[in-house]
């Protein structure tokens, strides 16, 4: 069995997807064999400023990806269209990293529901597919693959055990089609968790007036408010402010550059042959 990974990536053109393309071409363990895009249909990868991607023609759908013996797939689009992708990883026994945000409650619940209980199809999948001995596809999903950012999501989970209250603020560039960011909403549910965890009760919201509806930002189930911020210039950027009786304290992390991503996409790319079902985020692999 061959000991490089066949990566395809969908969403090749956009400002991940074609990051992440660099990556894979970049690492000895990895190899780029499909790039995916209705957008960029036909263009050669090399044009798109991915050094190696010379030779490789985008493509415009998953029979693509097919023929090109795939063993993992990494997702970076839109929603629906993720939703599609995930679906035929899981029908085709082709590992899924997925890094799109925006999906519902139902949609996770699919995605769990393929992934942990779709027996293995009838054909042959590729000799260096590192689908389970059942022929089943495993799957990541990841608000967030800087290990940064996963970073200050614990340390923001541990403070919520010991702070009064917190309000979380969330600025990404302004090309961002969904809000709050799915990074908000998972430091949200991971402090509602902490502070349950101590018996500690939700403080509520002081304001009694607001003279400009949505002042106060959102507020999640678990009475975490989420301030959205889309601006140009800026990348990705989450900062969670604690406060305390006479102290605050802010947990803040920056994404200068989309490269910040890449290692923890690799990082599941390589591992998730020995993550079975489904996976939310990176902390298992980092050991979190």
């Amino acid at each position: 069995m061959s000991s490089v990974i066949r990566v395809g990536v969908f969403g090749a053109a956009g400002r991940m997807g074609s990051q992440v393309c660099r990556a894979v071409v970049a690492d000895p363990e990895t190899e780029l064999v499909a790039a995916i895009d209705p957008t960029s249909s036909g263009r050669d990868l090399g044009s798109l400023s991915v050094l190696g991607g010379e030779g490789i023609r985008i493509g415009s759908s998953v029979a693509d990806m097919m023929s090109a013996g795939v063993d993992v797939a990494v997702d970076f689009t839109v929603a629906p269209s993720a939703m599609d992708n995930i679906r035929w990883c899981a029908t085709h026994s082709v590992h899924a990293v997925v890094g799109t945000t925006g999906f519902s409650k139902d949609d996770m619940e699919e995605v769990a529901e393929l992934f942990a209980e779709r027996a293995a199809p009838a054909y042959s999948v590729s000799a260096a597919g590192p689908a389970d001995a059942a022929g089943r596809a495993h799957c990541v999903i990841a608000p967030n693959f800087s290990i940064g950012a996963v970073l200050m999501m614990r340390f923001a989970e541990i403070a919520a055990a010991h702070m009064d209250a917190a309000e979380i603020i969330e600025l990404h560039h302004d090309a961002k089609v969904d809000a709050p960011s799915g990074t908000s909403l998972s430091t949200a549910r991971r402090i509602d968790a902490s502070r349950r965890s101590v018996g500690k009760p939700d403080r509520g919201d002081p304001t009694v007036t607001s003279s400009l509806p949505g002042t106060r930002g959102g507020v999640t189930e678990g009475g975490v408010r989420i301030h959205a911020v889309r601006l140009p210039g800026l990348v990705a950027h989450q900062e969670v402010i604690f406060g305390g009786a006479g102290e605050s304290l802010t947990v803040r992390h920056d994404s200068l550059d989309r490269a910040c991503f890449m290692p923890g996409v690799l990082m599941a790319v390589k591992r998730i042959a020995t993550m079975p079902g489904l996976t939310i985020g990176i902390e298992s692999i980092m050991g979190l």
